[in-house]
């Protein structure tokens, strides 16, 4: 089939999709706050949800335990290409159906390392993979300066809020946040560990905090967080009594009045097993090291007075790739921890722009739970840029995804740290591994790895990463010695200036 055909086909599936939701009844669930009254309604297709209550809405996310067959790989615990192609129809739905379309207030999702899964404790990265393509069809408006004032600019973009809600929370081997762990309980973790999960959902309702809050989270802590609701509440809703599928999303609406409902959308999704396709080429961009000076050196051991050292690694290759367009506006100041909508056209093409440059066994990326406070805008972000850009790629070559979690992305030191973590020790001799990380702590890991070796007649790095420069791979092997090779000769090459400002539709 050609790939006009295959997206003809993607878009009569989602249509007919739609046409369902529209036919077939869904059972609403009608109750008052702090009573045991019920009354159960049919309805067919309900409508949007109105912005003036406060909705809590949830979407399962699928993990190894609660899936629709075909959409999750037993073996690296990852989303598979059906599972990313429903994650991109559930994104339309969400927005078109659920929410009239308006924009999403909040979005919660579970911090991947407190679910870790397989005998070889892969982090449950669905949660957030799986509402990523909603997030970036909705909009969102940031101080692009120090003024409180303005200017602001407003981007195709939504935080996804994902952190350690607790020291409670914090699994074995992970380290502290450097600045601190979220505020009050504000975030998820799979175990809801000291009550956090409920403390979160609670504030919300306590506080009267009208919108839309979006939560997604693996089914258990879904329904979890169902449950405890109703029973907190006294709500009496006829929650769902197992798992209906990935298909289905829940909503509590709290209306003004008191009144409560719940809420059932069953989105009737029946995604392509294929890899998704794009509906529309990516603009691609030749490698000429405009935005950054190009760099190459060898360090062997005895020449020019580099020692090998002794602790380093053999038979490495690494690449580092930075992650989608994240920072739209003219100064690169727009930050909200995550990627713009034109980045999903560069993280979904990866997987063909890197095709036959590199061929990894294995992908990394720093922990998404990281946070920290934007310098504008004053908000606690989570980094999850890095991480979701190089998830589409793992999926389709199913690929072993981990993360660093072992120490902090914006603490101090990160570049002797990183370079120790990648290429001493042994972990990674006779490996290939594919790196998303942040653009600043790039250069200086790169200079902690060069520095190791000692010596003299080494070429200047790059002053800086350019603020729009996506495009720049580095490339670092080891070979059986041990001697070093570093160079930034290759380029995703995907022109960054000539994608849409929109996210692809789907």
């Amino acid at each position: 089939m050609s790939k006009i055909s295959e997206w003809s086909a993607a878009k009569r599936k989602l249509s007919a999709s739609l046409v369902l939701a529209l036919i077939y009844p869904l059972a609403v669930s009608v109750g008052l706050i702090g009573c045991r009254s019920l009354n159960s309604t049919q309805s067919s297709a309900p409508s949007a949800l109105d912005e003036n209550n406060i909705n809590l809405i949830f979407v399962s996310s699928p993990d190894l335990d609660y899936h629709a067959p075909g959409d999750i790989q037993p073996d690296t615990a990852n989303l598979t290409p059906q599972g990313l192609n429903r994650s991109l129809l559930m994104a339309t739905y969400l927005k078109q159906q659920v929410l009239g379309a308006k924009n999403v207030t909040q979005i919660i999702a579970l911090a991947p390392m407190t679910h870790l899964q397989t005998a070889n404790a892969y982090p449950d990265m669905t949660a957030i993979g799986y509402i990523q393509p909603f997030a970036l069809l909705n909009q969102e408006t940031l101080l692009i300066d120090k003024s409180t004032t303005g200017p602001t600019f407003a981007a195709n973009s939504q935080a996804l809020k994902v952190a350690y809600p607790s020291s409670a929370s914090l699994p074995g081997g992970v380290a502290a946040p450097q600045f601190g762990y979220s505020t009050t309980c504000s975030r998820l973790d799979y175990y809801n560990n000291g009550g956090c999960n409920d403390a979160l959902l609670s504030r919300i309702i306590d506080k009267n905090r009208a919108g839309y809050h979006v939560f997604s989270a693996p089914w258990k802590t879904i329904r979890d967080l169902l449950a405890t609701a109703n029973t907190r509440y006294r709500y009496n809703l006829n929650l769902p009594s197992e798992y209906l599928g990935p298909n289905y999303i829940y909503a509590i609406s709290i209306a003004p009045s008191g009144s409560v409902s719940l809420v059932t959308y069953d989105s009737h999704l029946s995604p392509l097993t294929t890899y998704p396709l794009l509906p529309a080429p990516v603009p691609r961009a030749a490698c000429t090291h405009l935005l950054q000076a190009q760099f190459s050196a060898k360090r062997i051991g005895g020449v020019d007075g580099v020692t090998v050292p002794a602790t380093i690694n053999k038979n490495q290759t690494l690449y580092i790739v930075r992650h989608a367009e994240a920072h739209p506006d003219t100064t690169f100041q727009f930050e909200n921890g995550n990627f713009v909508a034109a980045g999903l056209w560069r993280a979904l093409d990866l997987t063909n722009a890197l095709a036959g440059k590199i061929k990894p066994q294995v992908v990394y990326s720093i922990d998404p739970s990281q946070w920290y406070t934007a310098p504008l805008s004053g908000d606690d972000v989570s980094y999850v840029r890095a991480s979701l850009t190089v998830l589409p790629y793992a999926i389709d070559h199913n690929l072993p995804y981990h993360l660093v979690s072992g120490f902090s992305l914006f603490g101090d030191g990160v570049g002797p740290l990183t370079s120790n973590y990648f290429f001493t020790g042994g972990k990674f001799s006779d490996r290939t591994v594919l790196l998303a990380w942040e653009s600043q702590r790039v250069l200086p890991l790169i200079k902690a790895l060069l520095d190791s070796y000692g010596g003299s007649n080494l070429p200047p790095l790059p002053a800086r990463w350019l603020g729009d420069d996506y495009n720049t791979i580095w490339t670092v092997r080891l070979d059986a010695q041990g001697n070093l090779t570093v160079d930034n000769d290759l380029c995703e090459g995907i022109d960054s200036a000539k994608l849409p400002a929109m996210a692809p539709p789907f």
